[in-house]
């Protein structure tokens, strides 16, 4: 195959990739022919998330888990965080939405309780943590004058209900591992799970700070939900017509992560356990960790 034939192929396969953006968006007659594909992009639209390659055990010469905080408020993580809006149509959507829907319809069979992926959880078992109702003294007092005793019989005017939406995601939990391919010569990373972390329902609307410290709501296991991220798509500032996949976002690293914890004798414990108050020091330690693991790489290129 010579040069020209196969920088025809490479603008073909670009060519297909700008039609997630919004596709039929030149040729719609009316508003809702927008993103209806004609035969011809369906025929094209055949891709899939890049396969990961089979790694034997014995081909791995190190490896160090890890788990990495992605805040929100950073500015190379907000293709994670917008749109907080839902009326931005069904190709612009936060990853915390894509989680959430796919849960609901059972696209995603399973989300955990731990980074760890031994206990499941059901729609049921994460409601508390992720709605919150609430019926006020006017509710009460109708309760008592009625002698009524579930709260379910109380109207609706009478209770407060709150539940997590995009919005009050603060940060993702990352968990993954570093390891040294000795067939290939380099240090990799793979994601093994992630985590919508947000505030207690319960106190997310409070002006008592000590409660609102983010916490994972539920952990799904990454390699089973690549397809449904690789289907959805994050915006990209500097192209709006070439879209990025939330597979391609994450397994390519483009976020800014600070590591939490890393697996060790001690039962895994936090950076925040063992240096306590001190989020400059927590920092720092972090930022050990990660030239720990970058420099075992170096050091196997040093004679």
């Amino acid at each position: 195959m010579n040069l020209k034939s196969f920088l025809c192929i490479g603008i073909g396969v670009l060519a297909a990739n700008s039609m997630f953006a919004q596709a039929n968006i030149l040729n719609a007659k009316i508003p809702e022919e927008i993103g209806m594909k004609t035969e011809a992009q369906l025929l094209l639209d055949n891709d899939k998330p890049l396969e990961y390659g089979y790694v034997g055990d014995r081909d791995i010469l190190f490896s160090k888990m890890t788990w990495e905080k992605i805040v929100l408020d950073e500015r190379a993580n907000f293709p994670l965080y917008f749109p907080i809006e839902d009326n931005l149509g069904d190709d612009r959507k936060s990853l915390y939405m894509v989680l959430k829907e796919n849960i609901e319809n059972g696209t995603i069979p399973k989300v955990y309780a731990d980074a760890y992926f031994t206990e499941e959880r059901t729609m049921e078992d994460l409601a508390p943590a992720l709605v919150m109702e609430r019926v006020l003294d006017v509710g009460i007092d109708w309760m008592n004058a009625e002698g009524v005793t579930d709260t379910a019989l109380v109207p609706e005017e009478y209770k407060v209900r709150r539940e997590i939406g995009p919005a009050d995601i603060k940060s993702y939990l990352v968990k993954g591992l570093w390891y040294f391919d000795k067939r290939q010569g380099e240090l990799k990373y793979r994601i093994l799970g992630i985590a919508p972390a947000a505030p207690d329902v319960n106190f997310i609307d409070s002006d008592d700070e000590m409660n609102k410290e983010p916490i994972g709501l539920y952990w799904v296991f990454f390699p089973e939900i690549r397809d449904i991220l690789h289907e959805a798509k994050a915006f990209n500032n500097k192209n709006s017509a070439v879209p990025l996949s939330f597979d391609h976002l994450l397994n390519s690293r483009r976020f800014s992560g600070i590591i939490y914890k890393e697996e060790n004798v001690y039962g895994d414990r936090e950076v925040k356990e063992y240096v306590a108050e001190n989020a400059l020091m927590q920092l720092l330690e972090s930022e050990r960790i990660k030239d720990k693991i970058r420099n075992f790489e170096q050091d196997m290129w040093s004679y």
